[in-house]
């Protein structure tokens, strides 16, 4: 058995684990130098955070695991191929690779459907669900420019 055959079969272990308690169907393993450095499970209903996909709960312990907000030379293993929120943390931590077991479509059989998400994003904002509206502009762009002339700041 392949070291990536081994970390994906420890992310569909959590998976099971979070079904058999609280969590939902899914599980993630982020891997550096072929060690897991960190793991997470479903745990959206377990702490009533919208936010606590396995991913994202992965993303959250591998920084916290290497101090550090970037994880690359990290692979990720998930049991599902990632959401849309997850999909940006992973880019926003710029994890190398990901490794992803069931489909989309196989969660969307399942009433994990994201499919609505990702319409969403390509439409312009005037016609998406959640009305936006913009407003103090002007103000919020101070921030900006102390940012942009910021010597010490830290990018990401």
């Amino acid at each position: 058995m392949t070291k990536k055959s081994k970390f994906m079969l420890r992310a569909i272990e959590l998976s099971i684990q979070s079904v058999k308690t609280k969590g939902g169907p899914f599980g993630c393993v982020i891997v550096k130098d072929n060690k897991i450095i960190a793991e997470g499970f479903n745990q959206v209903t377990e702490n009533n955070d919208p936010t606590a996909h396995a991913e994202i709960v992965a993303i959250r312990n591998a920084c916290e695991n290497q101090n550090n907000f970037f994880l690359e030379g990290c692979d990720l293993y998930s049991t599902c191929e990632p959401c849309p929120m997850c999909l940006s943390a992973i880019y926003w931590s710029h994890i190398d690779n990901i490794f992803y077991a069931n489909t989309r479509l196989d969660a969307k059989n399942i009433d994990f459907d994201d499919s609505f998400i990702y319409s969403e994003i390509n439409k312009e904002i005037e016609n998406r669900k959640i009305k936006m509206q913009q407003m103090h502009r002007d103000e919020a762009l101070e921030a900006f420019k102390i940012w942009e002339n910021k010597e010490d700041k830290i990018k990401y």
